[in-house]
């Protein structure tokens, strides 16, 4: 199997449009190139990059464009802006994996404690199981971050285990909570409400 690195796949593939959705407090949409500056400054703080897997640090406004103009080009990947009154606070996105798709998110540092991740990844997970009909999903987060296994939690996702995962921010491994969450156990589980489709 042949594995395309993104920029061979942004030549090749045209971005898809995704749904607008709505939740309670936040709006996902597609994101766009006039997200760059607001994507550079939030991932200005290195507190995000460290908890996640591929964001770079220092973040830069080349890196926000060429996120954008990345993303949302694989059949099964959706890739959202999560914004609140209009304002990007973070992102959140499936895509798929070699052992299945997988989801990630990152809220601006000043919006840490409000709900808004668990609020933004609920969405998402709506979305993937309802319009782009994956069975299961993954997710993972570091050992040393509690409030993101937390939302993971929040949203019926189970532990599975803990592995090294390369964190390109501080150029090392380091150990990752792994989560799974199927269809099924999903649909057992959701209290919340569905997001709604604004587009």
């Amino acid at each position: 199997m042949t594995i395309f690195s993104q920029q061979a796949v942004t030549a090749v593939l045209p971005q898809r449009t995704v749904a607008a959705l709505k939740t309670g407090r936040l709006v996902l949409r597609a994101p766009h190139a006039d997200d760059a500056t607001a994507m550079a400054r939030l991932l200005a703080d290195r507190r995000i990059a460290i908890n996640t897997a591929r964001i770079p640090y220092p973040y830069g406004i080349a890196d926000a464009e060429q996120f954008i103009t990345s993303v949302n080009r694989l059949d099964g990947e959706a890739t959202f802006v999560v914004t609140l009154d209009a304002a990007l606070i973070g992102i959140c996105a499936v895509e798929p994996r070699e052992g299945g798709p997988e989801i990630g998110y990152w809220i601006g540092v000043s919006h840490w404690g409000q709900g808004y991740a668990t609020e933004a990844v609920r969405a998402l997970i709506d979305y993937t199981f309802a319009d782009l009909a994956h069975e299961t999903l993954q997710a993972g987060t570091r050992v040393s971050n509690p409030a993101s296994r937390r939302v993971l939690e929040k949203c019926g996702f189970q532990w599975t285990g803990v592995r090294l995962s390369r964190i390109r921010a501080i150029n090392s491994a380091a150990p990752t909570d792994r989560y799974r969450l199927d269809r099924r156990l999903w649909l057992s589980l959701k209290s919340w409400s569905c997001a709604e489709r604004v587009a």
